[in-house]
């Protein structure tokens, strides 16, 4: 059976995208949770254990080690049906759409880092690179449910494209991202999946709190709710 290593879910985007790709195909794993280390570098310390690049997520299969989410989808995709479309334009784009989901939206991903149990008011004042990364999310999001019938960005069924941006979903509902109507409908499809529930249950359970996170979503906005359990 796969381990896929992950850390806490609260904070980890890169962890949730082949979990949640994983649990929502039904695909068979036994989940290893490392949880983040405080101190510059301490994560990376820890994580070299189980990982050769001292990151998650890190996929297991026997002696065979994956160390990347875009690897990792590719793997089970070797393995597994319905991680991407069997049409092969469909598949294209889905490709093309998570590769620049793994590599880009850099002002998303900084201004806005997935903290899944907490809401925040974003400044007036948003960076016109944070705007315009939420434009393409956007865009992008449009084209795949116009072009492919939707109700997922390739069409009828729940793929690695969706699952790669999960995370999104959990940002939009974190920080009252604006989006068009069909976009903020599609968010909410995903977040009302059974694994997304299942992992956003379990990380408003967590009780540690990673230092660097909490400051990066206190200097994002104003902080409304926080839906966690007790500090340790």
């Amino acid at each position: 059976m796969y381990q896929l290593y992950i850390a806490n879910k609260n904070y980890s985007s890169w962890s949730l995208r082949p979990w949640v790709l994983l649990s929502e195909l039904g695909i068979a794993f036994d989940e290893r949770l490392v949880s983040f280390a405080q101190g510059n570098g301490a994560s990376w310390k820890a994580f070299r254990a189980f990982s050769p690049n001292g990151k998650v997520p890190c996929l297991h299969d026997g002696a065979t080690v994956v160390w990347d989410s875009l690897a990792i989808a590719e793997y089970l995709a070797e393995r597994h049906a319905d991680v991407w479309p069997s049409d092969p334009v469909a598949r294209a784009w889905a490709r093309c759409a998570a590769a620049e989901m793994h590599s880009g939206f850099a002002a998303l991903r900084n201004h806005c880092g997935m903290n899944c149990a907490v809401r925040i008011r974003l400044r007036d004042d948003l960076p016109t690179a944070l705007l315009a990364d939420v434009a393409r999310i956007d865009e992008l999001w449009s084209e795949g449910l116009v072009r492919f019938g939707g109700p997922f960005l390739a069409g009828a069924r729940f793929g690695a494209v969706d699952a790669f941006f999960a995370p999104v979903a959990f940002r939009i509902q974190t920080y009252g991202l604006d989006l068009a109507e069909a976009t903020n409908a599609y968010a909410r499809r995903l977040l009302a999946l059974p694994a997304m529930q299942r992992w956003y249950a379990d990380a408003l359970q967590e009780t540690w709190r990673d230092e660097q996170h909490e400051q990066e979503a206190q200097e994002s906005g104003v902080l409304l709710r926080d839906l966690r359990v007790a500090a340790d």
